[in-house]
């Protein structure tokens, strides 16, 4: 039996793509939490090498990666920047259900949930050298082997929007890159 008292809580990301490292993340999460919500950052963003995939698509790689997993408790929300930090933390309030704990490592989002009045816990991190969405796209770009830092129904989810295809595009200048 765990010390740690449940509640409900915040885990926020961009996910791109979403890996094994996350998976452990939300695993360890799992059994802190009553409810799991996951917020998707940088929603708007797609289409870039650093963030590559749409919000929809990481939606359904997470979804469907926890649902393999056996992971049922969670809600998934796109959250969209809206730089202004001043109300960014009212923002994420008024997208996702209620919660009173927050999962980050972004030193940003940490301050500015702290300074909210929120408990916030760092992530756990997994493998750090490994399980990282940078190391991840290079991987996918440079032709390595990437699949097995995923999750196969992430893998899936990529290879069914020829996501590799996208990222070697954008990376010459093949396709809008968008900054």
């Amino acid at each position: 039996m765990s010390d740690v008292k449940r509640v409900d809580c915040l885990l926020i990301g961009r996910f791109q793509p979403f890996h094994l490292g996350h998976l452990e993340v939300v695993r360890k999460i799992a059994k802190e939490c009553d409810e799991l919500i996951i917020g998707i950052g940088s929603a708007q963003i797609s289409h870039t090498f650093d963030n590559p995939f749409t919000a929809g698509e990481r939606h359904l790689m997470i979804s469907r990666a926890l649902r393999a997993d056996g992971i049922k408790d969670f809600f998934l929300v796109p959250i969209v920047d809206i730089n202004q930090y001043g109300v960014w933390v009212s923002h994420v309030r008024s997208m996702v259900p209620p919660f009173e704990r927050v999962y980050t490592n972004n030193p940003l989002t940490k301050r500015l949930f702290s300074e909210a009045g929120y408990e916030v816990s760092a992530s756990p991190m997994f493998n750090r050298s490994q399980y990282s969405g940078t190391e991840i796209r290079k991987r996918m770009v440079e032709g390595d082997d990437w699949r097995k830092f995923v999750p196969n129904a992430v893998a899936e989810v990529i290879d069914s929007i020829d996501g590799v295809k996208r990222l070697r595009d954008l990376v010459q200048g093949g396709a809008d890159a968008g900054d």
